[in-house]
This record gives C-alpha cells, structure tokens and sequence, in this order.
C-alpha cells in the first residue's frame, strides 16, 4: 500500500482527467503531471496486481489486440484495467490507471494489460516486470523514429528478455521467429501463426527483401494457437483441436489479432482457459479506438481505418471490397506519424481502381501523385482535413463512406466525425 505521499499527485492527476473529459477528449497530459511529480508512482501501482502485468507490443495491431485481450480476460471473470486509447507511452498508462487508483494509489484490478510503444519499452521493461508479453510484428514504421527493422527487432528482443513468465511471439515474422531473437530469453515461449495457405492475405515487408532468416527454432516451430481458416466463420487451433469462432472486426489481419489475443489468453490462464468462454466473447467486440469505427452521419455510413506504414496499408487494402464505397485518404506527416512518407510508394493502390473521391492532410499533394503513378484518378486535393471531411459528406449524400488515415489525421477526422454523428455506431 502506497499510504498518502502520492496522494496530492494522483488529486491532481484526476482533476485533469476529469476536467478534460468534460471537454470532450483525452489526453496523456493527466499521466504527465502525474509523473513530474511522483516519478515512480507507476511501477509502484502496477506492482499490486496479484495477477501481474501482460504487455502488448510490435509494429501493427497493438490497439487492436490488447482490446480483445481485455475482452477475453474479462469473459473469464478477471477485473482487467487497460489503456483502450492507444495513448502507448508510460504517461498514456499512467493517464488511464488514474481512472482506477483511489487517492492513496491503491487499486481494484487483478491484471493489467497494457499496450506500448515499441520504443518506450525498452525503458518500461527496465521498471515494471512483464510477466507475460506477447510480441506482434515488425514492419517498417516511422523509419525517422525507430530506423530499420532491425532496430525495431532489438528493442523487442530487449522486452523478450525482461520477461517472467511466458513469451507468446508471431512465429509467421521471420525476424521473431528467429533463433537468434531468443538468445537469452529465459521465459517459456509460445507462438501463434498462420497457416500456409493463407499466407497470401498476410504480406509483411520481408517479402521485398531475401536477408532475413527463416529458420525456425524448435521452441517455436510449432505454434501453440494458429489462424487455420478465415471468413464469416474462422477456425483456430490449439491444444491439438480445431474451434470455429466469428469476430465482428472487419479486415482479415483482424482474424490474425484475435488469435494471437487467444494464444496470449491461453498463456496468462493455463489450465483455467475455457475455450466455449473464450471464443464466445470474440463476435461482441466492438472497433477499437479509429481502428476501422463506424460512424453514422445523416444515414450514411463512414468507416474510419487506421493507416500507418506499407505493412499495415497493404493489409487493409487486400481485406476490403473497394467497390461501391466512396473513399477519402488522409495523409500527414506529423511527429506521431512518423516525418517520413516515402512509405507510400510501397503501397499498392490499384485496388482502389474506381477511384479516390479526396485526399487530405499536410502530405495530400505526394498522396495524390502517387495515385496517379497507379492510374487511380483522385477528384478532390484538399490539404485542409476539416474542409475536406465536410465536402466528402455532403458529396454522394446516403452512400457508404470509408476514410483511410495516418494517425494524427485520424484522431481530427474522429472528433469531427463524432460531432457529425452526435454519438457512434459499430
């Protein structure tokens, strides 16, 4: 028990989250202040969790995954506390435990699932032990940021080794896979995967390069839990048994982050895993924060799509139907985006062969000349999101709408479309 000295940091830390909130948004700021003022008041708080910390990180699908991980753990009767936003910095966990703690830092939890930041981990790891970790990607992101893979793969390899407990790792990533990414990993290690034949809906940035080793260790050649079929009906197995579920998450990359939830859920319950539980709760899961949010704006439905590196575009172009959808692309290159967007050239735009109805956003004029390099044909350059969003609606009134967007870009879009919609659908 922390007692009363963090007391009049976490007061203050409320009252901001409070106060923001009722402004309509959230924001890491709370967690912040927090931190200026009790500096380890983080690690303290998550050290009370009887059921550890299980921490979820990689290039793509963190939000996603740690969504329905939190969804899993709760179906088995577990009080789980979160950081739902994707705000994946210690100031951003720090923001949404301030929900949970009372005034003497104690909380009513039994584990944490936390997304983070591939490069904030490194120095997480070093003050919160993970008991389990489950470890997604790597795939070109932000190079301005994080450099190449192999960089991103070494502060991942700094989390492998930092856990207790179990490693649950993507053994369809080469680089994860790899032998040489396990050296001194002294967690048990299990894997989730894909099955051959539908490795073609999957492309990952390795299949441009042949440098990488492909050589599975035996620890993990054999996946625990594997994505065997998609569709409206999935099947995963594990446990040397097949099982049929259905998630409500478009996108098939999607069907890739409930399974690895699944193999992640098995790990942390063991013995105690109830499949019939645990598969029940996958087709109720909304959307997570801008990751594919469906919003209902005069009648018409607007999808928002989180894009963010070559990787994660190509995905989503290969899970969607383009036709019959008006779309809109939104593209910056602001500090959360990641400065450089050469990225772009990377991505196949000839499904969107109907065309763009507008790109937007500080880059929509490099969006738009490498629409053209792919013969799709964009009406509307419109650097101004606002401008862009309002005439994008008003444009094809009652016609199905999807906005693909870089971060900073979604998070505008959203509250615009929040205000358009007066509340959400999913």
């Amino acid at each position: 028990m922390l007692g009363f000295r963090y007391t009049p940091a976490i007061a203050l830390g409320k009252l901001l989250r409070i106060g923001l909130k009722l402004r309509g948004g959230g924001s890491a700021l709370p967690g912040f202040v927090t931190e200026l003022f009790a500096p380890t008041l983080l690690s303290q708080v998550l050290e009370q969790l009887p059921r550890g910390v299980i921490l979820v990180t990689g290039t793509n699908g963190k939000t996603t995954t740690t969504k329905i991980l939190v969804e899993l753990l709760s179906a088995h009767g577990l009080t789980v506390i979160s950081n739902p936003t994707g705000s994946n910095f210690s100031r951003g966990i720090m923001s949404a435990l301030l929900g949970s703690v009372d005034l003497r830092g104690r909380l009513s939890a039994d584990i944490a699932v936390l997304e983070i930041d591939e490069a904030h981990a490194v120095s997480f790891v070093r003050a919160v032990q993970p008991r389990v970790s489950l470890l997604l990607n790597v795939m070109r992101d932000q190079m301005d940021r994080y450099g190449e893979m192999d960089r991103t793969t070494q502060m991942l390899h700094s989390v492998a080794v930092a856990t207790r407990d179990v490693l649950v790792l993507n053994v369809a990533d080469p680089r994860l896979g790899s032998a040489g990414f396990l050296r001194d990993v002294t967690a048990r290690v299990s894997g989730f995967g894909i099955s051959d034949r539908l490795r073609h809906l999957y492309a990952i940035d390795d299949e441009l390069t042949s440098d990488v080793d492909e050589t599975l260790p035996e620890a993990v050649a054999s996946p625990a839990t594997m994505l065997e079929e998609v569709g409206t009906t999935s099947v995963v197995s594990f446990g040397g048994r097949t099982h049929e579920f259905q998630l409500s998450l478009d996108g098939f990359y999607n069907q890739v982050n409930g399974v690895a939830a699944v193999a992640a859920c098995r790990a942390i319950l063991g013995a105690s895993f109830d499949p019939k539980r645990g598969l029940a709760a996958l087709p109720t899961i909304v959307p997570a924060f801008g990751r594919g949010e469906i919003f209902d704006v005069d009648g018409q439905e607007v999808q928002l799509v989180l894009v963010k590196n070559p990787g994660g575009f190509r995905a989503v172009m290969a899970s969607f139907e383009h036709s019959n959808v008006r779309t809109m692309i939104a593209l910056n290159d602001l500090d959360a985006d990641g400065r450089d967007v050469s990225w772009i050239w990377d991505v196949d735009f000839s499904a969107l062969h109907d065309g763009v109805d507008v790109v937007t956003g500080t880059r929509a004029h490099d969006l738009w000349l490498r629409l053209n390099y792919d013969d799709v044909a964009c009406e509307v350059v419109e650097p101004n999101p606002a401008r862009a969003i309002r005439g994008f609606l008003t444009r094809n009134p009652g016609e199905p709408k999807r906005i693909y967007c870089t971060y900073t870009a979604m998070l505008a879009l959203r509250r615009t479309l929040r205000l358009e919609a007066l509340g959400e659908v999913a």
